[in-house]
């Protein structure tokens, strides 16, 4: 039995662990955060990562947990309703599609759930540094605690430590769109029953809104704004970040003040640029790398989700068709993979581009555009393959 350690549990983590300990690998999953993390913006299970979640038996249980919303509205500064739908949503597209919208935290416990007692976690921790020999990975962790593994998968993100212990620097690899984006829980204060709520400031494509979840007890609040160049900040400086978006949003209309207020107290608060990790390859020796640390289409695609849930049934099902023969399964699992993440990534710039075109458009009819894209080519493109 192949022993394997994923860096990461989010969703491709997860995801993976449940393939491969069904395949009887062993696995271990590492998580630099101290338990399962809470928070995270409303994510949406597409196409064929359905598909995989029906075979993995979660599917019902996603639904279950999904983000009941009947519609949303556009304001101007003042709170007067410019634009209202009922049948799409920004977050999540045509309310009619089969698609999935559920909130990144309940989808990451549902597959973690899914994979059984049998994974081994190491929370609080992660890798300080590997050694590829021809049996194994000698993985040194900022714990202190040294393990051989025969395979090693970086699932840990667009800023993976993995990626840069082992393929070099991340700048080599990111590709930044031009935007910043945050995500924090508050209290539902506007009393809104599953609706979404953005305002777009003037000049500008980006701004603020919040989506009510929980029951409606509570809301995700969405802030962003431009910049052309990259921001140079700390990514474990929380603090520092929620600074630099309250300078950027300072003098907003609508309620934005309101909610810039409740940030600073916000325990779940994530801050992010739009990037995209472009790779000529995914694996490098016995180490391979899943979802956004390999493939990030980022948010602007609405596919990163469906990207890692795919990837890791696909992952593991070509290391079970390899009898475990890394080599064999690493180039297949980038042969099978490579168009849908391609097309998926286009998609990302092809609705970069549709909300750029809003940014000094008035509002109206036009603003339907936005965010409301048409997946259907997309997550049509990929058959899941038996493996």
């Amino acid at each position: 039995m192949k022993n394997v350690l994923i860096s990461g549990a989010s969703i491709g983590g997860p995801a993976l662990a449940y393939w491969l300990r069904r395949y009887g690998f062993g696995v271990t999953v590492v998580e630099v955060a101290p338990g399962p993390r809470a928070g995270g913006q409303a994510i949406d299970v597409r196409g064929p990562a359905l598909e995989v979640a029906e075979r993995m038996g979660v599917l019902d249980r996603i639904r279950e947990q999904r983000v009941e919303m009947r519609g949303m509205s556009m304001v101007d500064g003042d709170g007067n309703e410019l634009y209202r739908s009922e049948e799409y949503t920004i977050s999540g597209g045509d309310l009619s599609s089969p698609d999935v919208e559920i909130l990144r935290d309940d989808l990451s416990r549902i597959l973690a759930d899914a994979a059984g007692d049998g994974v081994e976690y190491l929370y609080g921790d992660s890798i300080a540094g590997l050694e590829q020999g021809d049996d194994g990975v000698r993985v040194i962790f900022h714990s202190g605690l040294i393990r051989t593994f025969d395979l090693v998968v970086g699932a840990d993100g667009a800023h993976s430590a993995t990626r840069r212990l082992v393929f070099g620097p991340e700048k080599d690899y990111l590709t930044h769109l031009g935007t910043y984006l945050s995500v924090w829980t508050a209290p539902n204060f506007l009393g809104l029953d599953r609706w979404q709520v953005f305002h777009q400031m003037p000049g500008s494509s980006w701004g603020g809104g919040v989506m009510s979840v929980r029951g409606n007890e509570e809301v995700r609040v969405y802030m962003g704004f431009e910049s052309e160049r990259p921001i140079e900040y700390d990514h474990r400086d929380t603090a520092a970040q929620k600074k630099i978006m309250a300078d950027a949003l300072a003098g907003g209309g609508w309620v934005l003040p309101e909610l810039l207020e409740t940030m600073w107290a916000a325990p779940d608060f994530h801050f992010d640029s739009m990037a995209q990790v472009h790779m000529d390859s995914w694996s490098k020796g016995r180490v391979v790398l899943l979802g956004d640390a390999g493939y990030c289409g980022s948010p602007l695609s609405g596919q990163g989700t469906s990207m890692a849930i795919v990837g890791a049934y696909v992952l593991a099902g070509e290391l079970k068709a390899a009898a475990g023969d890394h080599r064999a399964a690493f180039a297949n699992y980038e042969k099978e993979l490579r168009g849908y993440v391609a097309a998926n990534q286009e998609l990302a710039l092809t609705n970069k581009a549709r909300v750029d075109a809003q940014r000094n458009a008035e509002m109206g009819a036009e603003t339907e555009a936005i965010g409301f894209q048409d997946f259907g080519e997309i997550v049509g493109s990929f058959t899941v393959r038996d493996y």
